[in-house]
This record gives C-alpha cells, structure tokens and sequence, in this order.
C-alpha cells in the first residue's frame, strides 16, 4: 500500500531519539520494547510515513549483529500490507525468500514478516499489516 517505515539500527536510542529530534523538528511518538526481537524501539512520523530507531537489547539480536557487521544505519524498509499471509504467499510463489514462515507480532501493533536480502538485491524488506 505504502511505505509504512525506514527502520534504523542505533547503538543507544536515547542519543539517537536526541539526534532525529533535531533533525526531524519532533520528538518520538511512541517508544517500545520488543522482546520476542531483543530490541527497543522509538517511532518519529514524517509526513505519511515513520522512522523507527532499533536499539539491540540483546547481543544475539538481528540489530546487534547488524551493526557488528555494517554499524549503525538503514536496517531495512516496511511496507504496508491489507493481508500479510496472502502477501506472503504472493511473494514466495514469486520466488523470493521468507524469514519467516508465518507473521509474527512486531512493534507498533503490527504483524510482521522479513523477506532476505538475498532475494531483494540486498535490501531487508519488512511486510507489516495492522493488527485489528
């Protein structure tokens, strides 16, 4: 439907909710922990769609190893989906990889699903459907 994120890695959410304050001339709008992921988040809305930071709060967390592995920055891009598991299944006969095989709850009241970068030229792409 849209871009409903860009979600950014950080080493320290409150540094960072500092930083994207200025930039962005807001303050975040919702903070929360997501401990199925082992991450806080914080989300700052721009225009019609939101940034939401990624603060590892475990060392076996995806956002850990990521910015282990590439440091802070862009972590992935969240699309918006009437129904995910439909989505889902669009996207695996089209050939590209799940992480995983059904929606999991995410932040921000939604349910969510990664497809690997592998099979979309390097980029994390979330699918993200409202829980209702």
């Amino acid at each position: 439907m849209h871009v409903e994120h860009i979600g950014i890695a950080v080493r320290n959410c409150q540094d960072a909710n500092q930083l994207f304050a200025k930039l962005l001339g807001a303050e975040p709008y919702k903070a929360e922990k997501v401990e199925s992921e082992g991450v806080n988040t914080s989300f700052f809305h721009v225009g019609n769609t939101k940034i939401e930071l990624l603060e590892a709060t475990a060392e076996h967390s995806a956002i850990a190893k990521f910015i282990e592995k590439k440091g802070e920055g862009i972590h992935h891009i969240a699309f918006e989906v009437e129904d995910i598991v439909a989505e889902m299944e669009r996207l695996k006969a089209e050939g590209f990889q799940l992480l995983n095989e059904a929606p999991k709850r995410g932040a921000d009241n939604k349910l969510v699903c990664f497809v690997h970068p592998k099979s979309a030229n390097g980029v994390l792409v979330e699918l993200c459907q409202e829980i209702r």
